[in-house]
């Protein structure tokens, strides 16, 4: 039953974050429930492309992000090194999350990279949840934990959990690019909200706009063609229009989408 209550809340949370409309939010928004739902106390989310030099870094909760601002550089880049996450995803397809001492076994407690933990973020245990279809270099999130290792409940936790961070994180790529499409910042929330768009409905015409099919738009964010085809009835309605060139083409006109050739509306 606990299982179960804690799956409903981080659907609950999912749906919550796919109505925001400040992309930045959308991780911040998931990543403590995740870590409260596979009995862990600090999340790193790994987005973009990263290694071990650049790429986004967001942490869960706030006291976490000041342990690793005291990390120097090569402290930070061994962390970014994802071991032993990185050469365990990276031997194959597989993309069931795993605890690093499950992972590296005996290893673990004494590698450089469980010390710097200890130190930086008070952990012992981490739990790796990548995105299932995450490629070279594994993109997803990584759960810490003081004391014993990360049970077989909270692996199936964030197994379950897994298509819900990657339906976020589908749309949450959707509309940064989209944003740095159209312009100052604020200006695209504002009209697609002065047209009644809920951010899953503006990331669907922004699919429509690239000519995909019901299929593929379900398949790109997660959902079910009949979904994808409520999202559109829905555009149509809001926009007036009814069918797919004319939606194109009135959303240009609203500065909601870019026109060809064109950065801004």
């Amino acid at each position: 039953m606990r299982l179960d209550r804690s799956y409903e809340r981080m659907t609950a949370v999912a749906v919550a974050a796919l109505h925001e409309r400040e992309p930045e939010r959308l991780w911040p928004m998931l990543a403590g429930t995740l870590a409260e739902m596979c009995g862990g106390e600090t999340v790193i989310h790994k987005l973009d492309d990263w290694s071990e030099n650049s790429g986004t870094l967001g942490t869960v909760p706030d006291a976490a992000a000041a342990g690793l601002a005291r990390l120097g550089a090569a402290d930070l880049g061994l962390l970014r090194a994802g071991y032993p996450f990185a050469g365990h995803y990276a031997a194959g397809p597989d993309r069931t999350p795993v605890s690093a001492l499950r992972a590296a076994g005996r290893t673990w407690p004494g590698s450089p990279t469980a010390r710097l933990l200890a130190d930086a973020l008070d952990a012992d245990h981490v739990l790796g949840v990548p995105l299932p279809e995450s490629r070279v270099p594994i993109t997803g999130c990584l759960v810490y934990r003081a004391g014993t290792d990360f049970t077989d409940d909270h692996l199936v936790m964030a197994e379950r959990a897994q298509p819900l961070l990657a339906a976020v994180e589908r749309q949450r790529q959707l509309l940064a690019e989209w944003r740095r499409a159209l312009g100052p910042a604020g200006a695209p929330d504002q009209r697609a909200a002065d047209c009644a768009l809920t951010p899953r409905e503006t990331a669907v015409l922004l699919l429509l706009t690239d000519a995909l099919t019901a299929d593929a738009i379900g398949r790109r964010l997660g959902i079910s063609v009949r979904t994808v085809h409520k999202h559109v009835e829905n555009i149509y309605r809001k926009l007036g229009t009814r069918d797919r060139v004319t939606t194109v083409l009135r959303a240009q006109r609203l500065g909601l989408i870019a026109t060809p050739g064109r950065t801004g509306p």
